[in-house]
């Protein structure tokens, strides 16, 4: 997993109104919990600028996130957003340790030409992404599955899939990705039989 450095300043007043006044100043409230001690919470924010290339991109990251003389690693966990002006509200951060298991939403990378396609069929991607849990350093920055066997009107499910370290949460039966049958290929296939 890619690495991103953030820096925060420290805030101790909360509430709607100070996180109003704090995006009048181009600053986004955000809060880092999960810690050592249960219930520990550290609010805090960041710029508008520092964040943007970790929150506007499909790719994972673990974050080196600094705030004062701190040091946290963590994970992006929920971004919150105006629903008319596109704003970033809230920020909410996990704090990851080495032996504690998180849950991400990994990208999925299909490799291979699969056999459908190069007999006229269409591979679509169903879940673009695969809910899956375990230590962050286990954590891959993309889930690659090979398509290559894969035939016309034929499928794989998550209960068909397995990766070292990593514990799927999706639906068992959930379709990941499938070949199907296009028109044109159905049309050869009536005019054959």
């Amino acid at each position: 997993m890619k690495t991103f450095e953030l820096k925060g300043e420290a805030r101790t007043e909360v509430g709607k109104k100070v996180a109003k006044a704090l995006r009048k100043e181009d600053k986004i409230p955000a809060i880092i919990y999960g810690g050592e001690k249960k219930g520990e919470t550290i609010h805090f924010t960041v710029t508008n600028r520092d964040v943007r290339k970790l929150i506007y991109t499909p790719e994972i990251f673990l974050v080196d996130l600094t705030i004062g003389t701190d040091n946290y690693k963590a994970i992006l966990k929920d971004v919150q957003i105006h629903p008319v002006t596109d704003a970033i509200l809230h920020l909410d951060f996990l704090h990851v340790s080495e032996n504690k298991p998180i849950t991400i939403h990994v990208p999925v990378m299909l490799d291979g030409l699969a056999e459908g396609v190069k007999a006229g069929g269409k591979l679509s991607l169903d879940l673009r992404k695969l809910k899956v849990k375990a230590l962050y350093n286990q954590v891959p920055e993309k889930v690659h599955i090979d398509v290559s066997g894969l035939t016309l009107g034929k499928s794989i499910q998550i209960g068909e899939l397995h990766f070292e370290g990593l514990e799927l949460l999706n639906a068992k039966n959930a379709v990941v990705c499938r070949v199907q049958l296009t028109r044109a290929a159905k049309g050869l296939a009536a005019k054959n039989g």
